[in-house]
C-alpha cells in the first residue's frame, strides 16, 4: 500500500492567519483537488494530518471543523479523488501535547491505523513543524511553497532530505512520475 500524508491549510487549501473557521472560508488552492485525484488514481491512500489549534482556542468547534472537512472531502471526490482519513491535533502550543506537529503522535497513529512503517512515505507540508514531524518518523519531508512554504524555505533549517515543490500539484506530478 502506498500512503501519502498531507497537511491541510496551506497545502490543500488557502491558509489564513485568522484560521479557517467555517466551510465558506475553506478555499482549495488551484490544482490541489486534481492532485488528490491523481494520487487516488495512482493507488495512494491519502491521509491528512493537521494541527488545528483554532479548536483549542475556541475559534471553532467540532461541528464546524467536521463541516469544513466534509466540504474538503466532497470537493476531492467531485474531482475524482479520495481522502482516506483525517488526523488532527486540537491543542494549542501551550498544551505541550504529543500530537501537535512537530511532535509525532499523529504520525505514529497513522502508521498504526494503516499498519505501515512510514519510512519513505511522502509527507507534504508548508511549515517547518510539518517537515520535522515527517523526518522524525523517517517519512520523506516535502515542502510546498504555497501557504507558509516560502517563509519556511527562507527561514532555513529544513531536514536534510527535504524535497521542495511549487505546490501540491507539482509535488504529486513528480512523485507519481
Amino acid at each position: 500500500m502506498k500512503l501519502i500524508i498531507l497537511d491541510r491549510d496551506g497545502v490543500i487549501n488557502y491558509d489564513s492567519d485568522a484560521f479557517i473557521k467555517t466551510p465558506d472560508e475553506w478555499k482549495p488552492i488551484p490544482g490541489s483537488l486534481e492532485a488528490i485525484a491523481h494520487l487516488t488514481q495512482a493507488g495512494y491512500r491519502v491521509v491528512v494530518a493537521t494541527n488545528q489549534s483554532g479548536i483549542g482556542r475556541g475559534l471553532l468547534d467540532m461541528t464546524a471543523f467536521n463541516a469544513i472537512n466534509d466540504k474538503m472531502c466532497k470537493a476531492a471526490s467531485q474531482a475524482g479523488g479520495r481522502i482516506d482519513a483525517i488526523f488532527f491535533c486540537p491543542h494549542t502550543q501551550a498544551d505541550q501535547c504529543g500530537c501537535r506537529k512537530p511532535a509525532t503522535d499523529m504520525f505514529e497513529e497513522i502508521a498504526q491505523r494503516f499498519s505501515l512503517d512510514l519510512k519513505g512515505a511522502p509527507a507534504i507540508g508548508d511549515s517547518l513543524r510539518d517537515l520535522q514531524a515527517a523526518a522524525a518518523v523517517n517519512a520523506t519531508p516535502v515542502l510546498v511553497l504555497t501557504g507558509k512554504g516560502k517563509e519556511t524555505r527562507a527561514m532555513g533549517g529544513l531536514p536534510g532530505n527535504t524535497q521542495i515543490f511549487a505546490d501540491l500539484a507539482q509535488a504529486v506530478d513528480t512523485l507519481t512520475g
